[in-house]
């Protein structure tokens, strides 16, 4: 199975890009990973919340496939423990999923349609972080989830 991150717009600060690609690094070891930017849309200035959110919308959905498992990072979603989480990886790797896809929205969130395309969605804090910020804590959170499954020492109880 092929974890995929997909998300809008690049990212910008050195110091996430540095802990990005740590994690990313170290996922290699355990998962095949990667993460998908989609550049940021031109001229929103003129176009209302609604209008970017479904331009958006429908650049991530142009990064699906059929047979796709897509999960939104969404503060509405629903929680979990970095031990649930890697339950949920595992569950989904046994499903025999040939991708697992991870979407962070634009700034406004999703349009209908991509909400209508996921499967389900989860929180990763019912803090708010920059859509920058989230791609660093999900690598982590990837990563720690291996580690739960392959009981090394990273993670503890």
């Amino acid at each position: 199975m092929k974890v995929i991150l997909v998300a809008i717009g690049k990212t910008d600060d050195s110091y996430l890009k540095t802990g990005i690609e740590v994690y990313e690094k170290r996922l290699k070891h355990y998962i095949p990973y990667e993460m998908k930017v989609i550049p940021d849309l031109k001229r929103t200035k003129n176009l209302s919340s609604n209008q970017q959110k479904t331009m958006e919308g429908q650049l991530i959905l142009q990064t699906m496939q059929a047979g796709d498992h897509v999960v939104l990072l969404d503060e509405k979603g629903k929680d979990y423990s970095s031990i649930d989480f890697s339950k949920l990886i595992e569950k989904r790797m046994l499903a025999g999923l040939k991708r697992l896809v991870f979407v962070i929205g634009g700034p406004y969130g999703f349009s209908d349609e991509v909400y209508t395309k996921a499967n389900s969605k989860i929180s990763l804090s019912k803090m708010t972080f920059s859509h920058q910020m989230v791609r660093l804590i999900f690598a982590e959170q990837l990563y720690r989830a291996m580690t739960i499954l392959k009981n090394e020492p990273y993670h503890h109880e």
